[in-house]
């Protein structure tokens, strides 16, 4: 695909950050992480009302500006132990495509009309929920509601929902550090593909799994993630990557914020994964229910201060590295569809990890319903994960 590249800057942080912030230290769970990024591109459709080049100006200033309020974002990471809030800043790169994107880490132009904001943070410093929140707030200053941005230590600012930058005080940093926890198949090939649950659809799954499970009561992401964890199944069993598994491993990430006491805006790494098994004929909304509703408030207090978590996400990561497995994780409302820069909401989001295996469940954008962004190794195996997916069903899933 042809594609020219149109400038390239380093934004930097509108205002200084102030000594006392100079240093932000990565708590046990940000050691954890290997160092892998993580990619959000949303589409635009053609805006007439703007010009390229005003669009490109409003989106670098609003991003000086809310890189003073998430000002680790414009540091530098030092090894494994902190991050030196240098106010170096943060690469914009501008590029003009002649067709619609497969994958930009970029703002990028197309000759229809349409654009597309790339934003790829370092995992290191923060998770889904966190990047998400950040591009949030970085559209809510570009189309000016969060306008006179001032730093955290100044005063208040006009965000909806102000950052905190603590989480090395609830999860104390480790002081040898190594990372880990990749929880997923490595792949030198991925293909991110989407399957579409409209809000029926989703009914119908929750009404299938609870007819299948002791759990009656299955929330929508229980529902979803049982459906495509039993399709996985079915696929690697007819790709032969699980002949011979008597038990097919899942793990699905799990939020600790609302269980450790923690304000939604804690910013930061703040994910366990939770590993499960499953034979072909289980129950498998209720191995997932068990398995997450088991990082409770106990749980958090017997492994949050010690070598234990290291010794649980070690046990996962070798667990989720095998070729049978499956991990989930959910991004519902995290509000990505509602990302507006001030030229209307995307048309499109995706994402994805360098991970094969990997599910990322998000709203529509709707709302209503839930999107399955799926990583695996080659359309083959995807094709076998739908056609699995539509038996269960008894008609076609929407793939795109």
């Amino acid at each position: 695909m042809a594609q020219t590249i149109i400038a390239n800057h380093i934004v930097k942080p509108s205002s200084p950050t102030p000594l006392a912030s100079k240093i932000h230290k990565l708590s046990s769970l940000d050691q954890m992480i290997p160092p892998i990024y993580i990619p959000f591109i949303f589409l635009y459709e053609n805006n007439q009302s703007s010009q390229q080049q005003e669009i490109s100006k409003r989106l670098r200033q609003s991003l000086s500006e809310i890189l003073t309020i998430f000002y680790p974002i414009a540091g530098t990471l030092v090894q494994n132990s902190h991050v030196d809030c240098d106010d170096a800043g943060a690469e914009f790169v501008e590029a003009r495509r002649a067709a619609q994107p497969e994958f930009c880490q970029k703002t990028s132009f197309f000759e229809c009309g349409g654009f597309a904001v790339g934003v790829s943070l370092s995992h290191k410093l923060a998770d889904g929920s966190s990047v998400a929140a950040f591009v949030r707030a970085w559209a809510e200053t570009c189309r000016g509601e969060a306008s006179g941005v001032i730093h955290p230590s100044h005063g208040q600012t006009h965000l909806s929902a102000h950052p905190s930058f603590d989480m090395a005080l609830h999860f104390p940093p480790s002081p040898s550090p190594r990372p880990l926890f990749h929880s997923g198949v490595p792949s030198e090939k991925i293909a991110m593909r989407r399957l579409v649950f409209d809000k029926e659809k989703v009914e119908r799954i929750r009404k299938l799994e609870a007819s299948r499970s002791e759990v009656k009561d299955p929330t929508r992401v229980e529902a979803v993630s049982a459906l495509l964890w039993r399709s996985f199944i079915a696929a690697h069993k007819k790709s032969g990557t699980g002949t011979g598994t008597a038990s097919f491993p899942a793990g699905h990430a799990v939020n600790l914020r609302p269980r450790a006491g923690l304000p939604d805006r804690a910013f930061g790494n703040c994910v366990v994964v939770v590993t499960a098994a499953l034979s072909p004929d289980g129950d498998a909304v209720s191995r997932l229910r068990a398995a997450i509703r088991g990082v409770g408030g106990e749980f958090i207090n017997g492994h949050m201060k010690d070598e234990k978590l290291r010794r649980m996400m070690d046990e996962s990561d070798d667990v989720l590295r095998e070729p049978g497995s499956c991990v989930f994780s959910s991004w519902v409302r995290f509000g990505l569809y509602e990302v507006d820069f001030g030229w209307g909401k995307p048309s499109r989001v995706c994402s994805g990890f360098p991970y094969a295996n990997i599910v990322l469940l998000v709203d529509t954008p709707a709302g209503d319903g839930i999107e399955a962004w799926v990583n695996v190794v080659d359309d083959r195996f995807f094709q076998l994960l739908r056609s699995n997916c539509d038996e269960l069903l008894g008609e076609d899933v929407r793939a795109a």
